[in-house]
C-alpha cells in the first residue's frame, strides 16, 4: 500500500546537502499502471492500482537483461529525473524530483505516509508549492504519454 501526497515545487532548497539517485522510468501499460524503473544500477518492475492518495503497489527487482527486454514494450516516452531525499519532521522524507529531457523544468515533490490520517494532517514546508495529489495530469504515467500539463 502506498499513501503519498504530491506537490509542485515553489522554491528549491540547497540540494548540495542531500543524497540523490538518477532514475529512468517507462510504462509498459498505463491502465493498469505497469512501470519499469532503473534507479542508479538497480532495476524494478512495478504494478500500481488506480487511485490518487492511496494506491496498492507491488514492486519486484528484475535483472538488467529483463529490463532491456521489457523496454521494447513501453508506451509513451521514458521519463528521466534526479531524485533528492530531503529529511522532514516526524521522520518523513521529501522525495524531490527534477525532471530532464522532454520534461525539463518540471519539479515535483512527494511524501509517503504510514496512514491516511498522517497524510491528511500533513503541513507542507514553505518550499512546497501547489498540492497536485489529485491531479492525474501529474502522475508519471500521464507525463510519459502527454508531457507537461
Amino acid at each position: 500500500m502506498e499513501i503519498e501526497r504530491k506537490y509542485l515545487v515553489k522554491n528549491l532548497p540547497d540540494l548540495s546537502l542531500y543524497t540523490y539517485k538518477k532514475l529512468t522510468q517507462a510504462y509498459i501499460s498505463t491502465k493498469p499502471v505497469i512501470r519499469l524503473r532503473q534507479m542508479n544500477e538497480d532495476f524494478f518492475l512495478t504494478v500500481k492500482s488506480a487511485g490518487h492518495l492511496i494506491r496498492n503497489e507491488f514492486e519486484m527487482p528484475i535483472s538488467h537483461e529483463e529490463y532491456l527486454s521489457l523496454l521494447n514494450k513501453v508506451e509513451g516516452t521514458a521519463i528521466e529525473k534526479t531524485r533528492y531525499y530531503i529529511p522532514l519532521t516526524n521522520n518523513l522524507t521529501a522525495e524531490l524530483d527534477l525532471y530532464h529531457g522532454f520534461l525539463e523544468g518540471l519539479l515535483t515533490v512527494e511524501v509517503e505516509f504510514n496512514s491516511e490520517e498522517a497524510a491528511n494532517i500533513f503541513t507542507a514546508p514553505n518550499w512546497f508549492g501547489e498540492d497536485i495529489t489529485f491531479d492525474a495530469r501529474y502522475k508519471n504515467n500521464q507525463l510519459a504519454l502527454h508531457g507537461k500539463p
